[in-house]
């Protein structure tokens, strides 16, 4: 039996819009420090595939995020290129970051506490070998 048929009528909107949310969540996540994008595509794509065919087969063709979740769908891991990428960007993104912020230290720890929370996510994620 289909994901979709398991799925409760009322579940589907609720996981729909939880979708919705974790997709916008890891757009803004490739510019804000800490915020990871990889495991909130991966949450998009599990919440899509219970509530909408046609939204998980659209974010799996998507160019940016599909190749993802296909690694995920079919090996349980992030490439590792993928997490290089993601731990570079988020080092990079909060370094200048922490440089803008010069004079205000609260906000620099902040920042710095957020990408090392992320980068902790993101390196924790499984990768295949080879």
């Amino acid at each position: 039996m289909s994901a979709l048929k398991e799925t409760h009528r009322w579940l589907r909107p609720v996981l729909w819009a939880a979708g919705t949310l974790a997709l916008l969540l890891g757009i803004i996540g490739i510019v804000v420090p800490g915020l990871p994008t990889t495991p909130f595509v991966l949450l998009a794509g599990a919440c899509y595939v219970r509530a909408s065919p046609r939204a998980h087969a659209w974010l799996l063709r998507n160019r940016t995020f599909g190749p993802i979740l296909r690694e995920w769908d079919q090996h349980h891991s992030v490439a590792p290129r993928v997490k290089r990428i993601a731990l570079v960007t988020m080092a990079l993104t909060a370094g200048f970051s922490i440089w803008f912020f010069v004079g205000a230290p609260w906000l620099q720890g902040l920042v710095l506490g957020a990408m090392l929370v992320g980068a902790f996510v993101v390196w924790r994620l499984p990768s295949r070998q080879g």
